[in-house]
C-alpha cells in the first residue's frame, strides 16, 4: 500500500485503530465510505500534513487499490493536461490579431483539421498509452518509488526534473534523429510530419511506435534515477511529466513571441526551433534544449545555413593563403 512507504502517513488501518480508541465505543466503529469521509478521518490524526498532503491519502485510502488510484490518476491528469494545454493555443489560432506571431502565418490549421487530430490522439491515448499507465504503478514500486506522504520538498523535486530534461533531451535527439533514416521515417515518423506547420494539439499525434519509442526518453530517466538512488517520488514524476507536456504542446505551437522562453534562456528550444523542423523536415532534432544540434551541426534554418556558408568560407580562405 502506499501509506507504507518511508516517511508515509499513518496507513488506513493505523488511522481507523486511532480513531476506535478515541471513541468511547470501539464496537461499533466502520471506517468512512466516502471519499470526503476519508479525508476528515486522516485530517484528524495527520495534522502535520499539508491539505494537498491529506488529499492525497484520502484518494489512497478512499480507492483500497493502489494500482487503480494511480491508475486513474494518472491517466486523468495527462487528459486535462494535453487538452487542458492545447485549448489556450486552439483559441489563439482563431484570434486574427495574435496571427502576426504565427511563424508560418499562412497556414492556420482549420478546425477540421484540428478535429482529425485530436481524433488519431485520443485513439493513441486509449490504445496505447493507457495501457503503459495502468502498468506504472506496479513497475514503480518494484523500483522503490515512493507514493505516501509527506512529499518531498520543492528544491528536490526541482533538481530532480532538471535532471530529466536533459536526460530526455538527449534521449529525444538521437532517437528523432533516427527516425529521419529513410526506412523509419516512411514506415514511423511520416505521419508526425503531416503538418508542415504544427499546432499545439499535434504535438503527440504520431504512430504508436513512436510514442512508445519518444515517450520512453520521458519515462526512463525517472526510473532510471530511482533505480540508482532510491530517491523518487511519484508525485516529482508527476510535475515531470506535466512540464514534459507544456514543453512538447508549446514547441507545437507554431507561435513566436517576443516574450517566449529562448529569449531569456538562450538554449532553450522551443516553438521558433521546432517549427523549423516541421517546415523543412531536417534538422533541429532535439525537444527541450539547442545544444546537441549546435554541437553536431544539425541546426536548420536560415541562421543556420549562413553560418555554416560562413564558416566554408572562412575555412576556404585560409586554404586559398
Amino acid at each position: 500500500m502506499a501509506w507504507q512507504e518511508r516517511g508515509g502517513a499513518l496507513p488506513k488501518e493505523t488511522v481507523s485503530t486511532l480513531a476506535m480508541n478515541s471513541t468511547t465505543s470501539t464496537l461499533f466503529y466502520t471506517p468512512p465510505d466516502t471519499y470526503w469521509g476519508q479525508f476528515d478521518e486522516i485530517s484528524k490524526y495527520n495534522v502535520h500534513l499539508n491539505v494537498f498532503e491529506r488529499l492525497w491519502a484520502a484518494w489512497y485510502a478512499f480507492m483500497q487499490n493502489d494500482v487503480l488510484a494511480t491508475g486513474i490518476m494518472s491517466f486523468v491528469m495527462h487528459e486535462l493536461v494535453y487538452f487542458g494545454r492545447s485549448l489556450p493555443w486552439m483559441i489563439i489560432d482563431r484570434i486574427t490579431y495574435l496571427n502576426k506571431y504565427k511563424i508560418q502565418n499562412q497556414k492556420i490549421p482549420t478546425a477540421q483539421e484540428q478535429w482529425k487530430c485530436a481524433q488519431l490522439v485520443l485513439l493513441s491515448h486509449f490504445t496505447v498509452e493507457l495501457p503503459q499507465i495502468w502498468l506504472f504503478h506496479p513497475m514503480a514500486q518494484y523500483f522503490g518509488m515512493a507514493t505516501g506522504v509527506p512529499f518531498p520538498s520543492f528544491l528536490t523535486m526541482a533538481y530532480q526534473i532538471a535532471v530529466f530534461f536533459v536526460l530526455e533531451d538527449t534521449w529525444h535527439y538521437w532517437n528523432h534523429r533516427a527516425l529521419h533514416w529513410g526506412p523509419l521515417y516512411k514506415r514511423i515518423h511520416k505521419i508526425h510530419h503531416q503538418y508542415s506547420a504544427p499546432f499545439g494539439l499535434a504535438a503527440e499525434y504520431a504512430s504508436p511506435i513512436e510514442v512508445m519509442m519518444l515517450g520512453f526518453g520521458t519515462v526512463a530517466p525517472p526510473i532510471l534515477w530511482c533505480a540508482l538512488t532510491g530517491d523518487l517520488h511519484i508525485l516529482t514524476m508527476y510535475i515531470w511529466i506535466v512540464c514534459r507536456l507544456f514543453q512538447a504542446i508549446d514547441a507545437h505551437s507554431g507561435y513566436e513571441f517576443p516574450w517566449s522562453l529562448h529569449h531569456f534562456v538562450p538554449f532553450w528550444a522551443g516553438a521558433e526551433h521546432h517549427d523549423v523542423h516541421h517546415e523543412r523536415f531536417i534538422g533541429n532534432y532535439s525537444s527541450s534544449f539547442r545544444w546537441w544540434d549546435y554541437l553536431l551541426d544539425t541546426e536548420s534554418g536560415p541562421e543556420a545555413a549562413k553560418k555554416r556558408r560562413e564558416r566554408r568560407m572562412a575555412k576556404g580562405g585560409k586554404k586559398a593563403q
